[in-house]
């Protein structure tokens, strides 16, 4: 995996956590829903590159 996506990955899912962690404070389920969501496809990015980098090797 690239350490520029390793990097992009990071920040998505912080970024994720934070808008969850935000939403839920305010009460707000769409922002919330929306954190869990972002953070979901920064796991699947992240898988993605890992099976790449599997069978580059």
């Amino acid at each position: 995996m690239g350490m520029d996506d390793k990097i992009d990955n990071t920040a998505e899912k912080t970024a994720g956590k934070v808008k969850e962690g935000v939403g839920r404070a305010t009460d707000d389920e769409r922002l919330e829903a929306e954190g869990r969501t972002d953070q979901s496809k920064a796991n699947l990015k992240q898988a993605g590159e890992k099976v790449k980098d599997a069978f580059k090797s």
